[in-house]
């Protein structure tokens, strides 16, 4: 059975707002089950372990779907998530998918985490799919690859767009602009327009870059899994 993880932030605050944040339910939920009915065995884990914080934005009834309630329903999914395992702690080398929802937590703990990008590198390098969606690139920002070169160096990848953080008034409160350091690091970043799904794969890295991209991203990653190894 081939197999995907799924890495989740463990950060719950959103900067000096004093309101929470974490992953956002859409973007874990509708690859989820996307992976999971595709044949894959499906795991779970998170930067700290355990169970990690959800936005609570992204339980509001605007952002709620089918795959979202499906989650919520289904007892072995919700057990997973109230028992991740730490990033420390996975072995990666089983892995065929690697994926990272987002939801602003990510931009906190992801890219600071130097076991996450060793993770990723390793996952790149042995032939594994590496996704993200939305805030979740941001994890692919503490990814260097055994050359000293970024993950995304020179290659297309999509995320929560500039104009996108403006809009929903957070630009000061996140400590970067996502969009502005996948640029930074060599990424040739792609978008679409705001809150349309967006999602793009340049060979085995896949990315989106909002929640309504999380459906393609799956797909996309799906695809990719068939394809010959990316040097």
């Amino acid at each position: 059975m081939p197999k995907a993880l799924i890495i989740l932030t463990s950060h719950d605050k959103l900067g000096d707002t004093g309101k929470p944040t974490g992953f956002y339910w859409e973007e874990l939920a509708a690859p989820y089950w996307i992976l999971s009915d595709a044949g894959y065995q499906v795991e779970l884990a998170s930067i700290a372990g355990g169970k990690p914080p959800a936005d609570p934005t992204s339980e509001a009834d605007d952002a709620m779907s089918d795959e979202v309630r499906r989650f919520w329903a289904d007892e072995a999914a919700m057990n997973r998530l109230a028992n991740t395992e730490r990033v420390e702690d996975v072995d990666v080398t089983a892995c065929d998918i690697v994926y990272l929802p987002g939801g602003h937590g990510t931009m906190w703990d992801l890219p600071k985490s130097e076991t996450l990008g060793q993770l990723l590198a390793k996952a790149w390098e042995k032939g594994a799919v590496v996704g993200a969606v939305c805030h979740g690139p941001a994890g692919l920002l503490a990814a260097r690859l055994s050359s000293g070169d970024p993950l995304v160096k020179g290659r297309r990848v999509a995320g929560f767009t500039n104009a996108e953080e403006e809009a929903v008034g957070l630009s000061d409160a996140v400590p970067f602009l996502l969009e502005d350091q996948l640029k930074a690091q060599g990424g040739r970043h792609e978008g679409g327009p705001d809150w349309q799904s967006f999602a793009i794969a340049d060979g085995k890295l896949v990315t989106g870059q909002n929640p309504a991209s999380s459906a393609e991203v799956a797909r996309l990653m799906l695809k990719a899994a068939d394809l010959p190894t990316v040097p």
